[in-house]
């Protein structure tokens, strides 16, 4: 039985959390997360993945996603969490360098994994209710799916040694402000309409074109300039190469109806 639920319209698809007490991550919902990146990998239509959450705690409380699913560890040997951690990070590093534009509505609590699973996406929307979070060192651990070698990426690496040394929760008008979000809505159903425009958008765009434009961006921080100019090179030639850019020079010569060729992933 499916954990997630997932819906695939077109060239967009949609992950809802809706599973456990909490939407707390377990090695099942790993399992699915990354079957979706395969998918999202290999399915030459999708270009578009928006990620959210409408569940409520018992008490009315919204929640994107609590965290992981210690439960499931009773018993297990140090060995065997330690691997199930790898296999943590490494599902969300898949997920981040899927060849799809990820927007994610965050409505509720996002603590420790789910602040993680921001880092996954290229554009995070947050509504009022949305709390973020890491306490992992409270845990005596660290945030070890990502926010620790990639939170400073996004927030800088002062705000990441304050929310990881500190386990400090913040809103959403912090999160805005230091970058770890990018819009604030004041719900999910403002969030859901204007994740979808952005969807929507994408969809308009040569799929070849979205995958390599990604794999160009994400790859070229930290390299000296030359390397990221023969990146992105490579990435405008493949474009060339794949027919892309012909059928962009038709569409915009007065041809707007001839379709995209699918998504090639180098």
């Amino acid at each position: 039985m499916l954990k997630l639920s997932q819906e695939f319209d077109g060239r967009v698809a949609v992950l809802t959390f809706d599973h456990g007490k909490a939407n707390e991550i377990s090695s099942g919902v790993l399992r699915e997360l990354e079957q979706l990146a395969e998918r999202l990998e290999q399915d030459p239509k999708l270009v578009s993945l928006i990620s959210t959450s409408r569940r409520t705690s018992r008490k009315g409380t919204p929640i994107f996603v609590a965290g992981a699913d210690v439960s499931e560890r009773k018993g297990w040997s140090l060995e065997r969490v330690k691997q199930h951690v790898r296999w943590q990070r490494a599902v969300l590093s898949r997920l981040a360098r899927a060849p799809v534009f990820h927007v994610a509505v965050v409505n509720g609590v996002a603590l420790g994994w789910g602040t993680e699973f921001l880092l996954t996406t290229d554009y995070a929307i947050a509504a009022d209710t949305a709390l973020f979070g890491l306490p992992e060192t409270g845990l005596g651990i660290i945030p070890g799916a990502g926010g620790t070698s990639e939170l400073q990426r996004r927030v800088g690496p002062s705000h990441a040694l304050r929310l990881g040394m500190t386990g400090e929760r913040i809103g959403p008008d912090e999160a805005l402000r230091i970058g770890l979000i990018q819009e604030r809505v004041p719900g999910v159903d403002q969030g859901m309409a204007r994740a979808r425009a952005l969807a929507e958008a994408v969809t308009t765009r040569s799929p070849t074109a979205i995958a390599a434009f990604k794999r160009a961006l994400l790859t070229s921080p930290g390299l000296p300039q030359e390397q990221r100019a023969e990146i992105e090179a490579r990435a405008y030639e493949r474009c060339v190469d794949t027919g892309e850019a012909a059928i962009g020079r038709a569409r915009f010569e007065g041809e707007p109806d001839r379709p995209w060729g699918p998504k090639r992933v180098e």
